[in-house]
């Protein structure tokens, strides 16, 4: 008979409680059922525009992925911020452009 451990149990936990990884996961969907939408923006800023694109239904290693071949591909620099990719400058008709080229169900968004 091998010797088993019984699976390791929380006693007592005083914040919060234990996240599970697995549930917390986020599935990729394949690029041509995620409708995206790219914009270019100033507000908060002080003056400065941004390209966002928001509606990605990805892992996060998926947008830190997305997020560098988008920098890569604009030659700028840009960050990830609540599940939306900020891409420095105006940069809409070249992430459109990549988007599309990825088969991703993208459009620009806003004036």
């Amino acid at each position: 008979m091998a010797n088993s451990k019984p699976p390791a149990r929380i006693v007592y936990q005083e914040f919060g409680r234990v996240a599970d990884p697995i549930s917390e996961e986020q599935i990729d969907l394949p690029p041509q059922q995620q409708n995206v939408r790219i914009q270019a923006t100033r507000s908060g800023r002080k003056g400065k525009t941004v390209t966002v694109v928001s509606g990605l239904q990805l892992s996060a290693m998926g947008q830190q992925a997305l997020l560098k071949a988008l920098k890569s591909f604009c030659g700028s620099g840009g960050t990830l911020k609540e599940d939306c990719l900020e891409i420095q400058g105006d940069q809409r008709e070249k992430i459109l452009a990549y988007l599309l080229k990825q088969g991703y169900k993208a459009k620009i968004s806003g004036g």
